[in-house]
């Protein structure tokens, strides 16, 4: 089993084209863990990615979820091989997938939809990345700020000295960016992808 992102840009006549940049970000090197085939641009204002490992693919969905720019669609499922080279020309059950997953995220409410061989895996994925895509919709700029400086190993208390507020102002912060909600939807999510590799 792999994993195929469809994504798919929101409002490109009101903000241009951010397909670009967004390739920039997402293919950016060294190479993400788990990302096997680059993002394309496939489309339009479309790109697509492929993956093998669950943890890399739900902490991409988590930074397009964070852009709040973007329809996500993941397809789960076999691929035709030997893989392509090129993203753009992969075939099989994971790309299907991920196309009607993007479908899908255009009029979901949170614009991100998982596809799968396995329904039932699928809509529980779904499930757990609905309920995160609602914690960080209301996170704010200063949550993000603590979660960013949490993610990458710093104490509260070094926060609390870097942002110049206390460290009970950091865990504050923390609780109302809902930063342990999304750590446990994001080993949830994986999780439950890795049942798919398990599978395969």
């Amino acid at each position: 089993m792999l994993f195929v992102l469809t994504v798919d840009q929101r409002g490109s006549r009101i903000s241009g084209d951010l397909v670009p940049e967004l390739l920039n970000s997402l293919n950016r090197r060294p190479r993400r863990a788990g990302l096997i085939r680059k993002f394309e641009r496939t489309a339009g204002d479309e790109v697509q990615g492929v993956f093998d490992e669950a943890k890399a693919t739900i902490d991409v969905i988590v930074e397009l979820l964070r852009r709040d720019s973007w329809y996500v669609g993941l397809g789960i499922g076999d691929v035709m091989g030997p893989l392509p080279r090129s993203t753009r020309a992969g075939n099989g059950d994971a790309f299907v997938h991920a196309r009607d997953a993007v479908t899908k995220a255009k009029s979901s409410p949170h614009h991100v939809n998982v596809c799968g061989t396995d329904a039932l895996l699928a809509d529980q994925v779904e499930t757990v990345l609905w309920l995160m895509a609602s914690v960080l919709r209301r996170r704010s700029d200063r949550g993000w700020a603590v979660a960013d400086l949490l993610a990458e190993g710093l104490t509260r208390r070094e926060i609390g000295v870097k942002l110049g507020i206390s460290q009970s102002a950091v865990t504050q912060r923390a609780q109302a960016a809902g930063v342990a909600e999304e750590q446990r939807g994001r080993l949830l999510a994986s999780e439950l992808l890795s049942h798919a590799e398990v599978a395969a």
